[in-house]
């Protein structure tokens, strides 16, 4: 899953990147109202993490002009303005969750995971199709109770995939998603990791190419 980081604080802001990639997200790190405007009009986000109060603005103003054009990504607001109107008015521009700082990481990618799961097509923690399991909160993924032992970005195609059981999924979706700006658009980097993971999935296949289209993740050929 993607989420898109407004931080300008030169320790927060790749902080905050480094522990949501360590949690198996791919994270765009922007430091101002505009960049992250022209990445939010450029790419789709499963999540929004912004700081309120940027050399150039505040993010209370950026968020509402995007619901406005119908963005629709859960949004948490990190910020230092604690005041019950503050808070009152993040929420009122369409915020999801409001963060106060100073924050212990491991409560940020917990508020995240749990942003995450309610946009998920799939509810709770837990993932199953046919008889593997993905495991969320834990970042593991078993097949017939044995562990896959998947790398971090593994996990996250595989999430994404079982977050849509049965439907053919693009490369660009894919990159959009579990993939962050860095990454080649027209690299093979989606089929290898779709390798690798096919792979250790194992017998009898469940992840499927379909040729011209993209994968699928289905009981059904």
């Amino acid at each position: 899953m993607r989420v898109l980081v407004l931080e300008d604080d030169s320790v927060i802001g790749p902080a905050v990147t480094r522990f949501l990639q360590e949690a198996g997200y791919a994270v765009d790190l922007t430091t101002t109202l505009q960049a992250a405007d022209e990445r939010l009009y450029i790419d789709q986000y499963d999540a929004l993490i912004l700081d309120r109060s940027v050399p150039d603005g505040d993010a209370i103003n950026l968020l509402r002009f995007h619901r406005e054009r119908g963005c629709s990504s859960p949004a948490l607001f990190l910020t230092a303005l604690d005041a019950v109107g503050d808070r009152v008015d993040g929420l009122g521009a369409g915020a999801d969750d409001y963060l106060v700082k100073p924050f212990a990481m491991e409560e940020l990618v917990a508020r995240v995971h749990a942003l995450t799961r309610r946009r998920a097509t799939t509810t709770g923690q837990r993932l199953k199709l046919a008889d593997v399991v993905v495991e969320t909160a834990t970042m593991s993924a078993t097949r017939s109770g044995v562990d896959l032992k998947l790398t971090i970005k593994e996990f996250a195609v595989l999430r994404y995939l079982m977050c849509n059981p049965d439907r053919i999924v693009s490369r660009s979706e894919l990159i959009d998603h579990c993939w962050d700006a860095m990454a080649e658009p027209m690299s093979n980097v989606v089929d290898v990791k779709v390798a690798q993971l096919r792979k250790k999935l194992g017998q009898p296949p469940l992840l499927h190419t379909v040729r011209g289209a993209g994968y699928q993740l289905s009981e059904t050929a």
